[in-house]
Order: C-alpha cells, then sequence, then structure tokens
C-alpha cells in the first residue's frame, strides 16, 4: 500500500477510526444521515491506505467495526439485564464481546484488501475496488455465519438515498458495495490532494443515475386494494408472561381483533403467549366465527406445538378464504432467545427469560390468501434475510405456486424496549420492500407497527408505545426483480470474481 510523505500515526488512526465507527451510526435509523456513512467510510479507507502494515489496517478495521456495532446495537444490554437479569457488568461485556468478535471479520477484510494492495500497487484500484469489495464481503459474512446478524450492514443506511434504487438489483449488501465505492471516491481524492475524474465520474454518477433508475418498476400492481388493522398492543414485556397479566391479554386481543371487519386484521408476534390447547374454551372459535361472518381475515401470533417438545413460533390465519387454518411457522430463529447454540447452556442460565429450543418452520412455506392478494408472513428477526424472503417468492414462482403480493412482518421488540432498535427494524423492513418491489406491512407490540408501500416509504405508522390500532389500505404488487432471481450471487459473486483476478494478476506480476 503507497503510504504518504506525513502519513497519519497509528495511534491516532486507531482514535480516528474508532470515532468513525461511531459517527456511522448517525446514518441508520432514526436518524438517516446517510452522507455521514461515506465520510466514515471514507476517513476508514484513506487512514488504513497510509498504512504500510497489514496488521495495522486490520487493526483499524476491527476499531471501525467495533464502535459502530458496539453503540449501534447498545441495546442488547436492555433484553440482557432489564428483562433477563444479567449483572450489569456481564452484559456490558457480552454486548462488547459480540462487537468484538463480529469486528474480526472487518478486520480480515482489510487485512485482505491491505495484502492484495500491497501486490498490486495501484491506488485507484486499491480505494475504487479493492476496499469497498472486501467491506461489502465482510457485510455479506456476517449475514450468515453462526446463523447471521446483519444488523447495521451499511447498505441499509440507503433506504431514502440516490442509491436506493439499487436495491432492486443487488440488495443491501449490493448497497453496501456501492457506498464503500463513492466512499473510496472521497479518500481517493483525499489521498492525492486533487480531484481526479474517475472518482468524481463515480461520485456523481452513481447517484444521478440512481435517480434515473427511480424512473422504473419492476412490479405492477395486482388486484385491487385490501383494507388491513394492524394492531400494537403494547404489552410491557415484563408483564407479557405474568400470569395475572395473561388474561387481560387475551380479552385485550380478542378485543382489538372483532372491534370492526376488515379485510387483513394482524396482531403481533406471540401475542397469544400460550398454546392454543391451553386458551379458553371457544376462544378460537368466536375468533374464526366473528372472521367467516365478516369476511375478515385474522393472522394471530402464538406458540405451536406438534407433538411433545416440538415448538414452533408461528402465526395463525383464520377466515372464510382458507378451508382450513392456515399456518406459518418461524424458519431462522434467533441464537440464545429462540434456540440456544451449542454450549451456550451455561449463558442461559444466568439469565431468568422465558427461552427455549424451538423447531424451525420449513424453508418454503406457502402465502395466505387474502381476497385476490397473498400474504407472506416473516417474523421479527427473519425481516434481516432478504435473501431468504426472496428465495420464498422465487421458489413459489419456480412450482407453480401463488407467488406472494404483500409481505408481513409481526415483531415483538419490547425486549430492547425504548431505544432506536424500533426504528432500526423498520428501516430494515423498508430494504426488503426495495428488494422485492413489494409492500410490507408489519404489526408489532410496542412499535414500529407500519404500513410501507412497494417504494420503500412509510404511508402510515403508529407511535411507539401507545395501544392503538393502525387502519389503512395496500395494494399487492406482482413480478420478479433481479434481487429476487438472483439474490446475492450478482453482488457478492462479481466482487469475489474482480479480486479474483486481482489476485491472479498480483501473482503473475510476482512470479
Amino acid at each position: 500500500m503507497q503510504a504518504l510523505p506525513s502519513s497519519i500515526s497509528f495511534p491516532r488512526a486507531i482514535v480516528l477510526c474508532l470515532l468513525a465507527g461511531g459517527l456511522s451510526v448517525l446514518s441508520f435509523a432514526p436518524f438517516k444521515i446517510w452522507p455521514l456513512q461515506l465520510i466514515a467510510l471514507a476517513t476508514l479507507f484513506y487512514s488504513a491506505q497510509q498504512m504500510t502494515s497489514i496488521r495495522r489496517a486490520a487493526w483499524l478495521g476491527w476499531a471501525f467495526a467495533f464502535s459502530s456495532l458496539a453503540i449501534g446495537t447498545h441495546w442488547l444490554y436492555v433484553s440482557l439485564h432489564d428483562y433477563g437479569g444479567l449483572h450489569p457488568l456481564l452484559t456490558v461485556c457480552a454486548v462488547l464481546l459480540l462487537a468484538a468478535g463480529l469486528g474480526l471479520l472487518y478486520a480480515a477484510a482489510l487485512a485482505a484488501a491491505a495484502r492484495l494492495s500491497l501486490r498490486i500497487k495501484n491506488i485507484s484500484l486499491s480505494y475504487l475496488l479493492i476496499m469497498p469489495a472486501c467491506w461489502m464481503l465482510a457485510d455479506w459474512t456476517r449475514g450468515w455465519i453462526f446463523t447471521g446478524f446483519s444488523w447495521l450492514a451499511a447498505g441499509y443506511a440507503h433506504t431514502a438515498s440516490p442509491l436506493s434504487a439499487y436495491a432492486a438489483y443487488v440488495g443491501v449488501y449490493g448497497l453496501t458495495w456501492l457506498a464503500g465505492l463513492l466512499a473510496g471516491c472521497i479518500a481517493l481524492m483525499l489521498h492525492q490532494k486533487s480531484l481526479n475524474k474517475l472518482a468524481l465520474g463515480f461520485l456523481f454518477g452513481l447517484p444521478l443515475f440512481g435517480f434515473i433508475l427511480q424512473a422504473h418498476s419492476w412490479t405492477t400492481p395486482i388486484g385491487s386494494q385490501i383494507t388491513v388493522r394492524l394492531l400494537q398492543g403494547n404489552v410491557a414485556q415484563e408483564m407479557k408472561f405474568a400470569p395475572n397479566q395473561l388474561n387481560l391479554s387475551l380479552q385485550m386481543y380478542q378485543d382489538m381483533l372483532i372491534e370492526a371487519p376488515a379485510d387483513l386484521i394482524v396482531t403481533p408476534e406471540t401475542a397469544i403467549p400460550i398454546f392454543i390447547d391451553e386458551l379458553p374454551k371457544d376462544y378460537i372459535k368466536n375468533l374464526s366465527d366473528f372472521a367467516k361472518t365478516t369476511r375478515s381475515q385474522l393472522i394471530i401470533g402464538l406458540p405451536w406445538t406438534t407433538a411433545p417438545d416440538v415448538y414452533f413460533n408461528s402465526v395463525l390465519g383464520l377466515g372464510a378464504s382458507n378451508t382450513s387454518p392456515y399456518r406459518y411457522d418461524k424458519h431462522h430463529l434467533v441464537p440464545f432467545g429462540e434456540f440456544i447454540p451449542l454450549g451456550a447452556r451455561w449463558f442461559i442460565n444466568l439469565m431468568h427469560i422465558p427461552l427455549g429450543d424451538f423447531t424451525r418452520g420449513e424453508e418454503i412455506q406457502a402465502a395466505m390468501p387474502v381476497k385476490d392478494q397473498w400474504i407472506l408472513p416473516n417474523i421479527c428477526y427473519e425481516d434481516l434475510f432478504g435473501e431468504e424472503i426472496a428465495h420464498q417468492l422465487r421458489a413459489a414462482q419456480q412450482q407453480g405456486k401463488p407467488v406472494a403480493s404483500i409481505l408481513l412482518n409481526v415483531s415483538n421488540i419490547a425486549w430492547f424496549g425504548d431505544t432506536i432498535a424500533l426504528p432500526q427494524h423498520l428501516q430494515i423492513s423498508q430494504m426488503r420492500t426495495l428488494e422485492t418491489g413489494r409492500p410490507m406491512l408489519r404489526a408489532t407490540n410496542t412499535g414500529a407497527t407500519a404500513i410501507i408501500n412497494a417504494q420503500g416509504q412509510v404511508i402510515a405508522a403508529l407511535p411507539a408505545f401507545e395501544r392503538a390500532t393502525l387502519s389503512g389500505q395496500v395494494q399487492g404488487m406482482q413480478g420478479q426483480t433481479p434481487y429476487i432471481l438472483f439474490g446475492n450471487f450478482l453482488p457478492v459473486g462479481l466482487a469475489c470474481s474482480l479480486l479474483f483476478v486481482l489476485w491472479l494478476r498480483a501473482r503473475r506480476n510476482h512470479s
């Protein structure tokens, strides 16, 4: 890697990257100052380029990622301490260890970028291709390793930026790459202390072409709009499983469900926190009778069991459109919350959260009919995995089954209190709509309950931490975006191919 004559000292670079990583959190919801992310990444790339050591470049990548993840996901403290009863010191250590561990992926990314850049000895390729591609691959790896935790992947900052239109083509990780490219353009001009024509071309051309892409839609309306009622019960997490609260919650949700008819009425995840055979007599029958009488479709969040020690986190669909009750079982489970990783029982035993080893639902599950629309649920954490949702839509098309025209997320993230986790999760849902060209409905316990259109815009939402019902209309969409067809293959495959070509070139130069 080529260093400037007056390169920044390593200790100062570490501090600078820690600050830049923390600053990058402001590019995500609820702040949404997306240009800050470009500045933060440019700071990282520029600082790393000044280091002549692969090890030092790795430390800078780790410092940036550690700071970003520790600050951006600090709300994990609420679930582990406030609701899990974990000792404050152990809780802080757990949150910091998670950020530190995940930061190793970004350390490896910048180490690989530094190694390749030292061999290539082309400053433009280093800034514009190598570092952005390696950073994107680290984001992508974080999305699947150890079942995945892609919260705060860089691309999520661009749900409303000029890059948002690219999501239908390359998904959230493709946006990470494009954001890295723009940051590399800024860093390259800082490095050269001049206006580089190629960098300027990308810096202005990519956003401009993004505006042009917004005029084209890969999906088109299908059928007629449906009316929806999305319920937000606002049940305090510490009361959710309390015996004296249970009957109150059951009565509240029954009253909210039958308050008025609608084409689709949805409760949050596990709004009913007990199994169906433990419910009061005729509870489900009364709801089913209401649904059939009013021609409404109900989707109710509850746990489900099919055999002893076989438990699912599910939603149950009731209504006249179903010859039998519809059921969707959560497929992508949360580590520690819904299944206990191997060797982690000791950590679970330190807490007092009603945890369990749930069973995974099928990878491909049918959508639910509502009038002339088809609804595909996902439950809470599943919303983070865009490629899995795209795979469901693609598989339905390939198998000749009804393809979902509307996405639905049911969540309970009251576990994280009144923190930035709520708007961050809403922004994740917005990215799923941009990738698939389909609207998303969100029914949550404490927020953010919302209706998002196919362009990623929140057209209606409830205030957080209020018991209320969101009523509105939503138009289903049909068609397949390139992201539905190819998933993450386009950005990941292209990045790996380009880096491999550069590696071969460097190898020939040194042979």
